[in-house]
């Protein structure tokens, strides 16, 4: 573990090792030391798509929790409406942590708050080592620059005021958020070549790239990183900066650099079942966006690239299906049977929606030669396993097969415990969206340039477009095509709905100093973990109301 981080990192790790889920059939370990281990060796082409001097740095989009359990992906996911994992009884109640995400009581002893925290420090403090060490040229610390960006973007947006340091070996204060916004907008900024965002950038003299290989960060995806900054301005600074997060957005819009992937973008469906006739032989649009060979899709910008073999760390057949599921898949290892939507986050669809068929797999299950699955423990006297999108309870007895599964990032046949799908940190579909949401909030929400930008969306979606819009109807929009993103949390504070009431988790009442506004409501932000702030020496302070 970097020395660098000792006062930030310092016993969170190994508080996360009193969390791991038991199973009531079988013990089954989580991804728990994998997901928060700072050092682990990048394979070849680790997080790069190529085995170069910059492998490792990126591999830590892998190793900090992007697409796996008790990290930054659960942490984001399991506070928002859209996901939960209920107790089944002695399995999955880890504690009453995953509790205390869902219903907003958690508190600086929180071990996935904690955990979360660490393993971005340290993909930092990884990322300072290369710039520090590695020799590179001003292209690969331009790349090293922005990705250190994006891990300090992710700091802004849970933690707030937290400190920046830039040099191996260092501390540094804590800085406030708004410093941290400028640090985040200036580093961004400079490996793009420009003081500002303008409508007629001249990205000349960046030392970014135009190369379209996905994996690493060219002028489009640090131009994407800006775009998603500057949408939360407001929240971060307090000061709205929409028209820089439009004209972001534009600029990578109007390249025709990448497309949308709709009819005709299609890749070969690898978790067909040859005697299920519902099994389609190749996944279309929406699907193939985040298919398990869904590499170098066109409207992918920005992406993680998770391997079974070689990148690690993608769980999601794991986290969410049901032990009998290894039987419709042939999946190496048996499922633990943890994340299911929200029940009115999925009734949010209509049944022609695309991505409502894409994202959630509901109803009774087959196994791969197209008989019933069964579950020989059923607690609801029904051994077919049929997942129903309504959940009986949180806890302490969650049936078994209750909740729809998360089927966004699709499976394949055989597959290993750890996935192959890439997972997008920018895509176009995001950015029409946040096109969409910047235009509406300058010139109202039934601009004419806005519902074309969600229209597109829709299109795809194979829905009716839009012919007005409200910011609600926008708000549901976005969740429905950004679930499963880690992205949700982030817009309901947004859009000031994160103190809102939503199935087992009450309403919370603003305790700010400054009336009703729910972006100062203190949950906004995560608390920093107790032991970050005990091994600080006093030079971290905790955010204001825990």
């Amino acid at each position: 573990m970097k020395s660098l981080f000792k006062t930030m990192l310092l016993a969170t790790s190994a508080s996360l090792a009193l969390y791991s889920c038991t199973d009531l059939e079988e013990e089954l370990v989580g991804e728990i030391t994998t997901a928060v281990s700072v050092d682990a060796p990048a394979a070849a082409g680790s997080g790069s798509g190529g085995g170069d001097a910059l492998a490792g740095a990126y591999s830590q989009l892998q190793w900090s929790g992007t697409a796996n359990h008790f990290n930054y992906f659960s942490l984001n996911g399991l506070t928002s409406d859209e996901m939960v994992i209920a107790a089944k009884g002695g399995d999955w109640y880890d504690g009453g942590v995953l509790i205390e995400l869902h219903q907003h009581t958690f508190n600086p002893t929180n071990a996935m708050v904690g955990g979360t925290w660490g393993s971005q420090y340290g993909a930092i403090g990884a990322i300072n080592d290369a710039i520090a060490n590695l020799g590179l040229d001003n292209n690969q610390t331009a790349q090293m620059r922005a990705l250190r960006a994006y891990f300090y973007w992710r700091m802004l947006d849970m933690w707030g005021g937290v400190k920046v340091v830039t040099q191996p070996g260092q501390d540094a204060p804590q800085s406030t958020r708004a410093a941290v916004f400028n640090f985040v907008e200036s580093e961004l900024l400079a490996t793009l070549g420009i003081t500002e965002v303008t409508a007629n950038m001249d990205l000349s003299s960046s030392n970014l790239g135009l190369d379209r290989n996905t994996y690493r960060i060219n002028r489009y995806a640090a131009m994407g990183m800006l775009a998603k900054l500057y949408l939360n301005a407001e929240v971060y600074t307090g000061t709205a900066m929409y028209d820089k997060a439009e004209m972001a957005a534009s600029h990578i819009i109007d390249s025709g650099v990448y497309s949308i992937c709709g009819v005709g973008c299609s890749v070969p469906n690898l978790g067909k079942r040859p005697t299920v006739a519902s099994d389609p032989n190749d996944l279309e649009g929406y699907a193939a966006v985040f298919a398990p060979n869904n590499d170098q899709n066109p409207e992918h910008i920005f992406a993680v690239n998770y391997d079974e073999a070689t990148a690690g760390g993608m769980n999601f057949s794991q986290m969410t299906l049901h032990y009998s599921s290894q039987f419709t898949w042939n999946f190496q290892d048996q499922p633990w049977n943890g994340y299911a939507a929200v029940e009115d986050f999925y009734n949010s669809y209509t049944d022609g929606d695309l991505r409502k068929a894409n994202n959630f797999i509901v109803g009774p299950q087959l196994d791969f030669g197209g008989s019933a699955v069964l579950d020989y423990a059923s607690d609801d006297g029904n051994p077919p396993l049929n997942y129903t999108p309504s959940i009986n309870e949180l806890q302490p007895n969650s049936l078994r097969e209750a909740g729809a599964r998360l089927g966004k990032f699709s499976f394949k046949q055989f597959g290993r415990p750890d996935m192959s799908n890439d997972f997008p940190i920018v895509r176009l579909g995001d950015i029409y969206l946040i096109r969409a949401e910047a235009r509406a909030r300058q010139n109202g929400w039934n601009d004419a340039g806005a519902l074309a930008d969600v229209n597109v969306i829709r299109t795809r979606a194979g829905v009716s477009p839009f012919t007005s819009m409200t910011a609600d109807s926008f708000f549901d929009e976005r969740g429905r095509e950004m679930f499963q993103e880690t992205s949700r949390r982030t817009d309901q504070i947004r859009f000031g709905k994160w103190d809102d009431a939503w199935w087992e988790k009450p309403g919370e009442s603003t305790d700010n100093d400054n009336g009703s506004v729910a972006t100062d409501y203190h949950k906004n932000v995560f608390p920093i973990p107790f032991d970050a702030i005990t091994a600080s020496n006093g030079s971290l302070t905790q955010n204001a109301g825990y």
